[in-house]
Parts: C-alpha cells; sequence; structure tokens
C-alpha cells in the first residue's frame, strides 16, 4: 500500500487561506490522477466527498461547485506532491482533509488526512 501523508491544516479565520500538502512514494506517481477529498463533521467514511482532482499532465482539473473559484489543485510530479490552495474560507469548509488517487490504481489508499477549520 502507498498511503499519502497530508499536511498543512490548522484553525483559520473566515476569508483566510491555507494551503494543504501531500506527499506519496512509489514512481509512478506521474501517471495517476490525484484528488483532494473531505470528511465534514458528521459524515461518514464513504461519504468522504470529491473536492478537487488534477490529471496526470497537472493542466487538467476539476472542482466541486463548492470550491469553485476558491480553491486550487497543484501537483508537483518531481517531489510526487500534490497541494490545495484554499482561499477565502468559510466555516462549512471545516473537514478532515484526504488525498488519494482519483481512479483505481497504486495510490487509491486513504492516508490520515489533516483537519481544517475555519472559525472566528
Amino acid at each position: 500500500q502507498v498511503q499519502p501523508v497530508e499536511s498543512g491544516g490548522g484553525l483559520v479565520q473566515p476569508g483566510g487561506s491555507l494551503t494543504l500538502s501531500c506527499v506519496v512514494s512509489g514512481s509512478s506517481f506521474s501517471d495517476y490522477a490525484m484528488a483532494w477529498y473531505r470528511q465534514i463533521p458528521g459524515m461518514q467514511r464513504d461519504q468522504r466527498e470529491v473536492v478537487a482532482t488534477v490529471f496526470p499532465n497537472g493542466a487538467t482539473t476539476h472542482y466541486a461547485d463548492s470550491v469553485k473559484g476558491r480553491f486550487t489543485i497543484s501537483r508537483g510530479n518531481a517531489k510526487n506532491t500534490v497541494y490545495l490552495q484554499m482561499n477565502n474560507l468559510r466555516p462549512d469548509d471545516t473537514a478532515v482533509y484526504y488525498c488519494k488517487g482519483r481512479f483505481a490504481g497504486p495510490y487509491n489508499y486513504w492516508g490520515q488526512g489533516t483537519q481544517v477549520t475555519v472559525s472566528s
């Protein structure tokens, strides 16, 4: 199993920004689409929602409607890293954020996640 390691979460005021990072090991990282997911309080594990997806070339991205225009996903294939830049954060963005392979493949495993709390 190739478990990702997420970091960068924390407590931020509404309107603030955070950048999350996710590092994965393995030599085929650049071949696979990666995604950020989140589990909002009260949500079951199997209900985790896809927040953003980045395809292998790094140029093709998809976003959930709730974060469009506020979040930006990117990747550094040389560093096996996926990023999520989050701007204009809102209280309803409070969740544990995870990264994982978007489709079947060697990166389709959950890590520990990183907690993001948006509160004044």
